[in-house]
């Protein structure tokens, strides 16, 4: 197994992102202790987990509050010894579908500031306990907003860009005592677009779109002709927090199929 006797810690592991990490991680061997502000959610998520034989732990944490976070990450280094790998997939309160001419300050700047200050803590905490053994693995995900221009996003672009450029600044000062800072980049996820019977914004379409159209639109922008699945992001993030992956930091794993392609 790939994670076999590994301690993770997921923020946001009651979420879609965070869960199927979770899932993942478990599945390949990892002790998961999943992070977050929503009780019931975790214990959904850890019911999965426990039920297919996994070793999970669960805490009501606000990635956004300093004290929590470090005495979460302290609790975890303690008990089970070590902190190997800190994935981040916590949601950022993003406001969609308004012109920046006519969005509020506080709407554009809200998923940034969420952002920097959530991974810059839990990135943080972690990386002090992966310190003391010269090793670790700190991750988080972006997606194809980081470096394509789409009208009508908000703050969702520039908050992955910030999330990239943070994530490359932790890998160059960790790198050195044996950290690896990495990240997935994906598409849109269709698992995790819920139909809540409502339209969604135009993206510069010219018209709003239903959940079946978002999703076709999105697709046609891809090489494969398809989204990253949330099985995809999963099975993924483990090889990416993996000793296999073990020569990978300050770069993403690209799984936009194609969406955005490197050069």
């Amino acid at each position: 197994m790939l994670l076999e006797n590994k301690n993770a810690v997921i923020y946001g592991g009651g979420g879609s992102v965070g869960g199927a990490v979770a899932r993942s991680f478990a599945r390949e061997g990892a002790r998961v202790f999943l992070a977050g502000r929503t009780p019931a959610a975790l214990d959904r998520v850890a019911q999965e987990i426990s039920g297919s034989g996994g070793d999970v732990e669960t805490e009501q944490v606000d990635a956004l509050d300093e004290k929590a976070v470090d005495r979460h990450a302290d609790a975890v280094a303690e008990k089970a010894g070590a902190i190997d790998v800190s994935f981040n997939a916590i949601g950022h309160g993003d406001v969609q579908g308004t012109p920046l001419i006519d969005m509020p300050f506080e709407d554009f700047a809200r998923p940034i500031t969420n952002a920097m200050r959530s991974q810059f803590l839990t990135s943080r905490a972690a990386a002090r306990h992966m310190l003391k053994r010269g090793s670790g693995v700190i991750m988080s995900i972006t997606a194809t907003t980081a470096r394509e221009a789409i009208p009508n996003v908000g703050g969702t672009g520039v908050t992955f860009d910030a999330i990239e450029s943070l994530c490359r600044q932790w890998a160059c000062e960790l790198g050195p005592q044996g950290i690896r800072v990495v990240w997935l980049q994906t598409t849109g996820l269709p698992d995790a677009i819920r139909d809540t019977g409502e339209l969604f914004p135009d993206y510069g379409t010219g018209r709003e779109m239903t959940r079946e159209e978002l999703i076709a639109w999105l697709e046609g922008k891809t090489m494969l002709g398809r989204m990253t699945s949330l099985t995809e992001v999963g099975n993924v993030a483990a090889f990416m927090a993996s000793d296999r992956a073990g020569g990978m930091t300050a770069c993403a794993a690209n799984i936009t199929c194609g969406s955005v392609p490197d050069h």
